[in-house]
């Protein structure tokens, strides 16, 4: 005799179709404690009759809840529920924007044997050229070329990551205590090097695209008048945190408007997992005033802390003079393992599998969150959910007590009082099943938010 499910059947009251609002009503009860792991959901032709809609609705709303790990199938017994009332073990991390894990423990064992048996003793035994290695570097750069980058190998420099690609870019594009203009909201860790090097950021307004042309043209303008010099730090690709990519149009004006005013350009394009076609990098539209930074760490794994700075003609041997006064090398066994990926065919097969579950992670997301979370037309492994400071800043929180970590709003914006901010969501990291369940918490946090919201415009 089978128990039965202690499960009140409804439908959320929101607007959609009875399968959606089946969806929101048993996702909403899993996360809450309504329902606990392993309780049975009442037979579907039950659900239908008590609903009074029909068996398919009731099969198709069951079959997402699965897909997102809400609930599981057992053949001939029934339905139950697959996710945790809470979690008892550390939180689920969303603010860490890393690529999700493609590397199997078989695979890192064949790269280590194959590594041991090829590599050369001079490269633990001597010091690289400032710029790294030769061969390392022509590899790098027809890596670059996948991701639309066509570059000289001698115009490449070997960093430590991103980080430092652009630590010393700014450190030679920018006098110290000048100004680097940028998005309005921009990539965390380029605020804190900023702030740490003292550097003085200037907030440019953005749109659907990112950086917009009319923002930038003032601030020159301004400039050009008595506000000294400055330079462009800018992410035109998978724009972080927004997730904006910006048009072959844009593009265009950004870089004849620097091109005016004499201002040299750090482009951060960490998050291009794939060449878009028509949208070239800004190092191709003007390369004798842009810094390039990319990194093996986004498109293959974070341990690969490998990073490029490719660089103007001109600033070649004074950007190689920057970056030894900051370290002497990149970690050999990296660039043994980056060698042995990039000839071997690793390198390709992993950031497609990266591409494709990155596709997945995001479409997850839009199916949680719906219309909160910005449309993505690029790849790429963070979620936007723009909104109000102050709203921002109450989700935080909420999450923050869920068991869910998120970017908290100041963390990405250039001024930390501006209105306009939001939450962003790191969507690599996680497992699956994490991210389903973190996901779907943030999602309640933002209906509840909402349902108080409107409560009190109808007591006003």
């Amino acid at each position: 005799m089978r128990l039965r499910s202690p499960w009140q059947p409804r439908l959320a009251d929101m607007k959609g179709s009875p399968a959606e609002r089946l969806v929101a009503a048993l996702a909403d009860d899993v996360i809450e404690g309504s329902l606990s792991t392993g309780e049975r959901l009442p037979a579907h032709r039950d659900l239908a009759y008590r609903l009074g809609i029909g068996l398919g609705t009731v099969t198709k709303a069951c079959a997402v809840l699965e897909r997102r790990g809400l609930v599981r199938s057992v053949h001939g017994r029934g339905t139950f529920v697959a996710a945790l009332q809470a979690r008892s073990g550390p939180a689920i991390d969303l603010s860490i924007n890393t690529p999700p894990r493609m590397l199997s423990e078989r695979l890192l064992a064949r790269t280590l044997v194959a590594v041991s048996r090829r590599i050369d003793p001079d490269l633990l035994g001597l010091y690289p050229a400032g710029a790294g290695h030769d061969e390392h570097r022509r590899q790098m750069a027809r890596w670059l070329a996948g991701l639309g980058l066509e570059t000289e190998a001698s115009r490449l420099l070997l960093c430590n990551g991103a980080q430092q690609a652009l630590a010393v870019a700014f450190s030679v594009a920018c006098r110290p205590g000048g100004t680097i203009l940028t998005e309005a909201l921009t990539y965390p860790g380029a605020i804190t090097l900023s702030r740490h090097a003292g550097y003085r950021l200037s907030a440019l307004d953005m749109d659907g695209e990112g950086l917009r042309p009319d923002a930038l043209a003032r601030a020159l303008r301004s400039r050009a008048h008595g506000g000294g010099p400055a330079i462009l730090y800018i992410t035109p690709t998978m724009q972080n945190p927004t997730t904006a990519t910006m048009a072959w149009a844009q593009r265009r004006e950004i870089v004849r408007l620097c091109r005016r005013h004499d201002v040299m350009i750090v482009e951060d394009d960490v998050y291009s997992l794939c060449a878009a076609p028509g949208l070239p990098p800004l190092a191709m539209l003007a390369p004798e005033r842009t810094f390039y930074a990319n990194s093996l760490s986004k498109t293959l794994c974070p341990g690969l802390r490998i990073g490029t700075l490719v660089v103007p003609p001109a600033l070649v041997e004074r950007t190689e003079a920057a970056l030894l006064a900051t370290s002497l090398m990149v970690s050999p066994l990296s660039c043994a393992v980056m060698e042995q990926w990039l000839t071997d065919g690793t390198a390709e097969s992993v950031r497609s599998s990266i591409g494709m579950e990155a596709r997945r992670r995001q479409s997850l997301a839009r199916a949680l969150l719906g219309n909160v979370m910005r449309p993505v037309d690029h790849d790429g492994f963070h979620a936007w959910l723009p909104m109000a400071r102050k709203q921002a800043e109450r989700v935080s929180l909420a999450a923050a007590a869920a068991g869910v970590i998120v970017t908290p709003p100041w963390a990405t914006a250039v001024d930390p009082e501006a209105p306009q901010s939001g939450i962003r969501l790191c969507l690599g990291a996680p497992s699956l099943q994490d991210l389903t369940a973190a996901l779907t918490a943030v999602a309640g946090i933002l209906r509840n938010l909402a349902r108080g919201s409107v409560r009190r415009s109808a007591s006003a």
